[in-house]
């Protein structure tokens, strides 16, 4: 079997197949064209320069394109990138579909969409449980394939919702140790809570982020979504329990400077905010340890102030 990106060693040559994530066009200090490359395997993402690019090189050399590689892994300011020496695309005969370069969440589409129904069948509060399947039946097909970033944490097909299902059964053990907590509110408003990343961004192929993306982001558009909801049920907006969706659903990152137009000013608000924090953080952790050698600190992680993390010897991870 053809070895992935990160089976190779540092410095070790190689010359395979991967599918471009993204291609951004630049210009270097020389004022030449280069291309950003992302690239895609089934064991990562990892970026790569093309230098000198040519026009047909520009046109080629496309998102959602899959090529043949060449070069080295190494490590530029303790992240991975690749030194690339030769590129073409795939010929035919050759592997030339995006999805077998994909990675995908570790759980089938229909056990997701299972677990998820049955969680519905525990919101008892009325008009949290109409909205919740409102708009879940509205986006349902975008919710199970979309990844839940563009990049950071659960990049990959079924990342949405393999990530909301992690916290929603964090959200579970938490509920059972405090009673106080309102699991209607609590399960609703992990349930929606990044729905409206279908929006925000364009898809699980070569993800980037739509003009609504960019301008409104998804907290705000899953605001207006429930307010839609709201009409097309014909429930008042002014219902408590819909002012309170809507606030642990605008509260949910916790704080303004980053993203949210509100902070969390209920119970249930600060547990979302906490669980979706410690979702994100494990996964990008764990994704950086699969490939960090044991007894070394793996790359910097973006999404954690730039941090690295200690892989100790003979630790267990996820298969």
């Amino acid at each position: 079997m053809a070895k992935k990106i990160y089976e190779y060693n540092l410095d070790e040559p190689f010359e395979i197949f991967m599918l471009i994530k993204s291609a951004d066009v630049r210009k270097a200090k020389n004022n030449k064209p280069f291309i950003a490359f992302t690239f895609q395997d089934k064991s990562g993402q990892i970026d790569g320069k093309f230098w000198d690019a040519k026009e047909e090189d520009i046109e080629r050399f496309l998102a959602g394109t899959v090529v043949m590689v060449s070069g080295k892994r190494e490590m530029y300011q303790n992240n991975p990138q690749l030194r690339i020496t030769k590129m073409r695309t795939a010929r035919e005969g050759e592997p030339v579909s995006p999805e077998q370069f994909m990675e995908r969440a570790p759980m089938r589409t229909e056990e997701m969409v299972d677990e998820i129904n049955q969680t519905l069948f525990q919101i008892t509060s009325a008009p949290i449980n109409r909205i919740v399947r409102f708009i879940l039946n509205k986006y349902h097909k975008a919710f199970f394939d979309f990844p839940a970033a563009k990049r950071h944490h659960h990049a990959f097909p079924g990342g949405l919702s393999y990530h909301t299902i992690s916290i929603l059964r964090m959200a579970k053990t938490v509920a059972e140790n405090y009673p106080s907590v309102n699991t209607s509110l609590l399960y609703g408003g992990v349930i929606l809570h990044d729905i409206g990343k279908t929006v925000e961004l364009s898809g699980s192929l070569s993800t980037e982020y739509t003009l609504k993306g960019n301008l409104i982001g998804h907290i705000v558009l899953l605001d207006e979504e429930i307010t839609k909801a709201c009409e097309a049920l014909k429930i008042s907006d002014d219902t408590e329990d819909v002012i309170l969706l809507k606030h642990v659903i605008l509260a949910h990152h916790g704080k303004m400077e980053f993203g949210s137009p509100v902070v969390p000013h209920l119970l249930e608000a600060e547990i979302i905010h906490h669980l979706d924090n410690l979702d994100a953080s494990i996964n990008m952790i764990d994704t950086a340890l699969q490939r960090t050698t044991e007894g070394t600190f793996s790359e910097r992680i973006f999404g954690l102030d730039n941090r690295t993390f200690y892989k100790p010897n003979h630790q267990k991870l996820p298969e």
